[in-house]
């Protein structure tokens, strides 16, 4: 596991504490939580999703990576 150092306003880090708190949660993981809900994967992920697109669809391999990153695009726009 990796360690990251983030600089945040005052006023969120504040708010992120409380909701940790609130929640019983740590940091972290609400942090991971918004990462992974932005559309923000490993590379395992993106192999995932690259298998499952060409599962449904039966795409060829190129066709599926490019459905794959149109996907991807579109859910970190959201």
């Amino acid at each position: 596991m990796s360690r990251l150092t983030i600089t945040l306003d005052d006023e969120l880090h504040r708010a992120l504490k409380e909701t940790a708190a609130r929640q019983g949660r740590s940091i972290a993981s609400i942090i991971e939580e918004s990462l992974h809900l932005r559309g923000i994967q490993g590379q395992a992920g993106a192999r995932s999703l690259v298998a499952q697109a060409r599962e449904h669809a039966r795409l060829d391999p190129e066709e599926a990576l490019e459905l794959a990153v149109e996907e991807t695009r579109a859910a970190r726009r959201r």
